[in-house]
């Protein structure tokens, strides 16, 4: 048997058992975790630091190599997610709804886990332990596979979660790392509905793409983030450069950093904001206006406007009003995250009502489309799309529901 069934079918069996534990040990099991994640942090980041070398000799991007990076401060963030999981609310088992109909059948729907999850991601290996610690939290079995670049990290990961959950009520065949990451093994992982109950792509458009049009295992989809911010003509001097500043630079690897910014062409202080960014490394591409009055802008191409860059590159347009934003929000953005900086309130309604993305922001950074910022304690992706979850995914996203009736005898005659 290879290794693909033979681990699918090893999650099919724990999750059997994963579905009757009760919150204490599932709690109990996520402090364990957590604390062999710390007593074992200088395996993790020697394993990590080979993933990083091999990167570097393969030559890939400043923002891969952001996202492949561990440190003691991302460990220190990993564990402390997985507390924060062990610290929320269980969802499993909680009652939705209850009624009684005429005739005496009293019918709860009730949350319950989804069952095996197949989670495929690039790059980031705190997504390993972000992904594990909601789907042991929900009572779901996990496969995971992640890219080869990140082997080596998810490897020693996923062999330190295991080890932790031998002396706990989970089994450790709970959580499975894909090592075969070829693109055969993958293709054969997207069909396995006989024991897969749901796909979580968690990366870039192509893997996205990948997943959603070859699997028939049903796809939570997320999706990548070419955010925007607009300024309004009203919008305050100071919180708009902070803000637009953060969006962009605070970590510019990830999917909630703003791609492009929409400027109120009367907005007195386009020069300073431009300055300001220009000032700290920025790369800077706009619209034809723009790049002839400032020399440091480069005018941007129609590619530009669709670039999910994440780097410090940032397209800039100036525009005539709200409506004109959201006309450019809708053809270019991709429904993730979305921003308007303005101090008037009917167009922060209109904004709102306007836009399709799943998180929308007035004066605030788009940085905050984030679980554990949301409160989820961490995140096992962030869906663009409409149906079951949209926004950060924690551990409600992760469940499903199942209707329990009790009667007293009923029968049904018409």
């Amino acid at each position: 048997m290879n290794e693909l069934l033979e681990k699918a079918e090893r999650l099919k069996t724990a999750s059997q058992t994963l579905a009757m534990l009760s919150t204490e040990e599932k709690n109990a099991a996520l402090e364990q975790i957590a604390k062999a994640i710390d007593r074992k942090r200088a395996v993790i980041l020697a394993e990590n630091e080979k993933d990083m070398a091999a990167g570097r000799a393969q030559g890939l991007s400043p923002a891969l190599l952001d996202r492949l990076q561990l440190t003691n401060e991302r460990i220190d963030q990993i564990i402390s997610g997985v507390r924060q999981v062990a610290s929320l609310p269980d969802p499993v088992g909680e009652i939705i709804e209850e009624w009684t109909r005429p005739n005496g059948l009293r019918i709860q729907t009730v949350r319950v886990p989804l069952g095996v999850i197949g989670m495929v991601y690039e790059a980031r290996p705190n997504v390993t332990v972000d992904a594990a610690s909601l789907c042991l939290k929900t009572g779901n079995a996990v496969l995971l596979r992640g890219s080869s670049s990140a082997l080596h990290s998810n490897k020693a990961l996923v062999s330190v979660m295991k080890e932790a959950l031998r002396t706990t009520a989970i089994p450790e065949t709970a959580i499975e790392l894909l090592e075969d990451t070829s693109r055969e093994t993958a293709q054969r992982m997207f069909r396995l509905n006989d024991y897969l109950d749901v796909l979580i792509p968690r990366g870039g458009a192509g893997l996205i793409r990948s997943v959603v049009e070859n699997a028939t295992v049903p796809v939570l989809e997320t999706g990548v983030g070419n955010c925007h911010i607009f300024v309004d003509e009203s919008a305050e001097r100071s919180m708009a450069i902070d803000i637009v500043l953060n969006a962009k630079l605070q970590r510019p690897s990830v999917c909630n950093a703003i791609e492009t910014v929409l400027i109120h062409e009367r907005w007195p202080y386009v020069g300073e904001l431009l300055e300001a960014l220009h000032a700290r490394g920025v790369e800077l591409r706009g619209d034809r206006r723009l790049a002839a009055a400032y020399p440091f802008v480069t005018e941007a191409t129609e590619e530009d406007w669709h670039t999910e860059y994440l780097a410090p590159i940032l397209a800039i347009k100036l525009v005539t009003d709200v409506d004109e934003a959201i006309q450019h929000i809708h053809r270019y953005g991709t429904k993730h995250s979305e921003a308007i900086i303005t101090e008037n309130e009917a167009h922060v309604r209109r904004f709102f009502q306007a836009v399709d993305a799943a998180v929308l922001y007035h004066n605030a950074s788009t940085r905050f489309t984030d679980g554990e910022q949301f409160g989820y304690g961490a995140e096992i992706g962030i869906s663009t799309q409409k149906l079951h979850a949209r926004g950060p995914m924690g551990l409600i996203a992760i469940t499903t529901t199942k209707s329990l009736v009790y009667g007293t005898g009923q029968i049904r005659t018409v």
